[in-house]
């Protein structure tokens, strides 16, 4: 669309004749059927540059791009196979890095295995503004969770390079290690991981350590990768929403105000094994019959307080799992998610305090295991959250302030720097589901945001 355009944004200085010169200029290109994008104005309080001209990314490029994204690990049934680690995944970034290195782009591997791909600056003694997602998915998931931020940011490298604008900060495209198994590649960089973590089995069959060791990280080197608020000047991440609330009320963009905390526990339930044909009702010792109400009560707990959190029990394994047998032993899961860590701690409480008076009616006991997974709650940067909204209306964009009920990346970030989401529309709610879909109109409004958001980033001084 801008292909004979030599440069389409200007930053002026605010004054009548500059102001003049800027309409006669538009009306020739107007005269001329060069004029391709949207002109606008609009003044941030933090910015230096009191005018910019807004531009329009490429959204067919843009979909065609993901198109090709979804060919590596796309399985008979339209589903996404590309788990961290796995050959699709190697593949995918093997791809991705000759396409950003012809764009001109520094491409390096960090040893967390975060594929990096930076654009130099005006200022190379400024931080870095980064902005990225991930690429990896749970198996037989969809080919837009990540893939929409990845292929968002690196079309807003592109827009620039084509236009050659040049920003004063240097700009950095992260696309992160195993999201969907254990948030390595963040947690990394924020420094949240130890040896333990290098030890965690993924999806792939790989461990955390292994794993990065595929992607030309280095375990060994693993803990350097940790950055400090003194790296980086900003973060952002555009992500679909995973939810129904913006396509549902026809909004376009989500302004994330923080993501969840979560929390997961192994639940495992110690009974009695014994013979279920000759052991009467009233004398056993059921692991399950207790699961079941525990999971009940886990419903009860969490939708008698008042709030938006959520628990979930998604996975019961029984031991030793035949239909002619009382199981001894089950191993449950617990998920509990708020933007609010005290109300997860208040919820858990209550739910181990039930499942102590479940295991005495039951003649059960109760161990609650933490997990390595859990994460803390992130709030975003107001400062950011104000700029998408003004960026989102300048465009004509309707917008909504939400929190995120999933994790992302975006979570460990915003522990070093400041950190801004933007969310786009998911068709249905739908998510890690072969049917996950985004229209590619949607996607477009959450990229032209991500583009004129680090753009007003890069005058804003978070001092």
């Amino acid at each position: 669309m801008f292909k004979h355009i030599e440069s389409i944004i200007y930053y002026l200085d605010f004054s009548i004749s500059t102001f003049q010169l800027t309409m006669r200029l538009i009306f020739f290109l107007k005269n001329t059927f060069i004029l391709h994008f949207t002109f606008s104005l609009f003044v941030l309080p933090t910015s230096s540059w009191s005018q910019q001209t807004s531009f329009k990314i490429d959204e067919e490029r843009i979909e065609l791009q993901l198109k090709r994204l979804s060919l590596f690990g796309m399985n008979e049934k339209g589903g996404n196979d590309r788990v961290a680690f796995s050959d699709y995944d190697l593949e995918a970034r093997a791809y991705l890095t000759t396409y950003l290195t012809e764009l001109g782009l520094d491409v390096t591997v960090d040893a967390a295995g975060n594929l990096l791909a930076r654009k130099a600056g005006k200022n190379p003694d400024l931080k870095p503004i980064a902005f990225g997602s991930h690429i990896d998915a749970v198996p037989n998931g969809g080919h837009y969770d990540g893939d929409v931020g990845v292929i968002g940011a690196i079309e807003v490298l592109e827009t620039l390079i084509e236009n050659k604008i040049e920003t004063a900060h240097p700009l950095e495209l992260i696309i992160f290690s195993n999201e969907e198994g254990a948030i390595f590649g963040s947690r990394a960089i924020a420094g949240k991981i130890d040896e333990e973590t290098l030890e965690g089995k993924t999806a792939s069959g790989y461990t955390n350590g292994e794993g990065i060791l595929r992607l030309g990280g280095n375990p060994e080197k693993v803990m350097e990768v940790k950055r400090t608020q003194d790296d980086l000047h900003a973060f952002l991440e555009l992500h679909i929403e995973q939810g129904n609330i913006l396509h549902k009320n026809k909004i376009d963009i989500g302004v994330v105000e923080g993501i969840v905390g979560l929390n997961w526990w192994d639940v495992e339930i110690t009974g009695k094994t014994n013979h279920a044909g000759t052991t009467p009702m009233n004398d056993r010792q059921d692991a399950m019959l207790a699961a079941a109400q525990f999971v009940l009560a886990v419903n009860d707990i969490v939708t008698e307080m008042e709030g938006a959190q959520v628990g979930t029990v998604g996975r019961i394994n029984a031991f030793p799992g035949a239909p002619n047998v009382i199981p001894g032993k089950v191993v449950a899961s617990l998920e509990l998610r708020d933007l609010d860590a005290e109300k997860i701690t208040l919820l858990f409480n209550q739910i181990s305090k039930k499942a102590i008076a479940i295991g005495e009616e039951t003649n059960t006991e109760f161990t609650f295991i933490p997990l390595d997974a859990t994460a803390a709650p992130a709030l975003t940067d107001t400062r950011i959250q104000e700029i998408i909204r003004q960026n989102a209306a300048q465009l004509g964009y309707t917008h909504k302030t939400m929190p995120s009920g999933a994790g992302h990346d975006a979570q460990d970030m915003a522990v070093i720097t400041p950190t801004g989401m933007i969310f786009v529309p998911s068709v249905n709610g739908i998510s890690h589901a072969p049917d996950e879909y985004s229209s590619p109109e949607a996607i477009a409004k959450g990229v032209n945001v991500l583009l004129l958001s680090i753009l007003s980033l890069d005058t804003t001084d978070f001092k």
